[in-house]
């Protein structure tokens, strides 16, 4: 469920605190969910507990999950403008990049519009 990308350039605590976020917009881990400790996620992960222990503190600064002393780190209450500014702060960083590398704007407002298509035409298929 924490699955992390051990030879991404992205350090492994950025890492961590998108995937809990994302886990979070999916439902996949809902308000209150008890969070597994820093010393079993390191362990699991394979990683240092101070890296998860970094990830915890920024959920945490952020408003993302909240922690009590003796019995761990929980969901906190989702925020929705919170949620679509993680989304959208992911997404400008994909929309810098590709622009950096050379695609072109206008390629990127097509792809935009394809994928928007893509999710109504889904969407229309679940209704029927």
């Amino acid at each position: 469920m924490f699955d992390i990308d051990l030879m991404s350039r992205t350090p492994i605590y950025e890492q961590l605190y998108r995937r809990v976020t994302q886990l979070i917009l999916k439902g996949v881990l809902k308000e209150q969910d008890k969070l597994p400790s820093v010393r079993s996620l390191a362990g699991d992960l394979g990683v240092n507990p101070n890296t998860v222990a970094k990830a915890y503190a920024l959920l945490e600064r952020d408003g993302i999950i909240y922690s009590l002393a003796g019995r761990g780190s929980f969901v906190a209450k989702p925020d929705a403008l919170m949620a679509q500014e993680l989304i959208l702060g992911d997404f400008d960083n994909a929309v810098r990049h590709a622009l950096d590398t050379g695609i072109q704007e206008e390629t990127l407002c097509d792809r935009v519009h394809d994928i928007s298509k893509e999710m109504q035409n889904k969407k229309g298929d679940a209704t029927t």
